[in-house]
């Protein structure tokens, strides 16, 4: 499907027991700056930029400089309550027309929030071009979500370009998202993956050759640089994706399922950083945080349920979303991961939940909580002392810290 539409192979070959309780999470088809309450108390964000651009290659990226409205992370002194973080991320972040992007970019400025757009290199391709493209295991040209209109492609890049400038993060979705049958990406194997991850590459720093768009300003970053972590479509593949995230030098992935609100290890040298199981209201089981995989278990796959059921089904999401803050936050204080799209499913019910959310979080008005990007998570985490980082491991789901968070991570636990 075209413009960012689900994939329907992604919905294939799922037994009906597993998406009742979890789903597979479906892609498409998606933030604001970075301000002083992302940054750990006593510590500056980054400033605006006064680089001149360096162009890249054809000009369709250019280096500028370190990014602005960057927090600075420090380790965290003995006893130390943890910050609660809490990241919001978007798979495909492509503008499709109906104005979720700089949606949501306002949604962040407004209430200090950093995201991750995970960028569907495709998207950034024309789809006269398509045989650019050389899917792994697929024919030159395929793509399970489809090719966006040159039009869009114009706005995806505006909007990446706002994003990156006020703190976002721009990871990758890789490019064709193909989840079912020989193809899927199940079965790619790691020299498969770099050459998906090449191919993603090449789409971001050759669009002004590939669309012949003259008049546009070149996105304001160098993604060989940027480019530190992705999700893979439908969470599928991770394991051989690794090896190669790791030779690249990646430092995260967010690519795993079934992951719980605890804090996160590493895999092959790459931080692990999975969707999460979320308490379901109304139910007996949990469900994966992301969009998509709440709306299985509304409307079974539709995207177009009965409208009568979309007023309680947004307040059913959204207690899914902040009920899964208010757990982490009120215990352990693991990071919350939410996943997205940009899109309009039961009536756009999901877009107002995570709206919701964000808003719930920031009128908290807690010095505690940080709104941020993947990356940002990450470079907290790289800046902490790994006993630190092992005694917060140790605390299960919805666990305290025996003796309160001084005695716990005080100087003599």
């Amino acid at each position: 499907m075209s413009d960012g539409g689900i994939s329907r192979r992604g919905l294939l070959g799922v037994g009906a027991a597993a998406l009742a309780t979890m789903g597979i999470a479906g892609c498409s088809t998606g933030s604001g700056s970075g301000s002083d309450k992302n940054t750990v108390p006593g510590d500056k964000a980054g400033g605006e930029k006064k680089e001149q651009a360096k162009p890249i290659g054809d000009g369709s990226t250019a280096d500028t400089g370190p990014q602005p409205h960057q927090p600075k992370p420090r380790k965290l002194e003995p006893g130390e309550t943890p910050p609660q973080f809490v990241i919001f991320s978007w798979d495909g972040a492509g503008e499709v027309g109906n104005g979720l992007f700089p949606r949501f970019r306002k949604v962040a400025k407004d209430h200090g929030a950093a995201m991750t757009f995970f960028l569907s290199g495709v998207y950034l391709l024309p789809e006269s071009k398509r045989e650019l493209y050389k899917p792994p295991n697929n024919p030159v040209g395929a793509s399970d979500i489809g090719y966006l209109k040159d039009g869009n492609i114009r706005l995806t890049l505006e909007n990446l370009r706002a994003a990156w400038l006020e703190g976002h993060e721009v990871g990758t979705h890789f490019n064709g998202h193909f989840c079912g049958g020989t193809g899927s990406v199940e079965h790619w194997t790691p020299a498969q993956w770099r050459s998906e991850i090449d191919q993603a590459m090449d789409f971001v720093n050759k669009w002004r050759t590939n669309t012949g768009f003259t008049d546009l300003e070149p996105l304001p970053f160098d993604y060989k640089k940027e480019l530190v972590g992705g999700r893979t479509p439908c969470l599928l593949g991770q394991g051989n994706l690794l090896p190669t995230a790791a030779e690249l030098g990646w430092r995260y992935d967010s690519s795993s399922s079934g992951g719980l609100q605890m804090w996160p290890t590493k895999k092959e040298g790459v931080w692990d950083l999975p969707l999460q199981s979320l308490p379901f209201p109304g139910k007996s089981f949990e469900v994966l945080s992301m969009d998509y995989n709440i709306l299985v278990n509304q409307s079974q796959n539709s995207t177009n349920g009965p409208a009568e059921n979309h007023p309680t089904w947004r307040q059913q999401a959204i207690d899914v979303f902040y009920g899964g803050f208010r757990r982490a936050y009120e215990s352990n204080r693991a990071p919350l991961f939410i996943g997205n799209h940009f899109e309009q499913w039961n009536g756009g019910i999901y877009m107002d939940a995570v709206e919701e959310t964000v808003k719930r979080i920031a009128d908290l008005d807690a010095k505690d909580v940080r709104m941020v990007s993947f990356r940002q998570f990450v470079d907290w985490l790289d800046a902490q002392d790994e006993d630190v980082l092992t005694k917060l491991r140790g605390l299960n789901v919805g666990q305290r810290p025996t003796g309160g968070w001084k005695t716990y991570l005080g100087a003599d636990a």
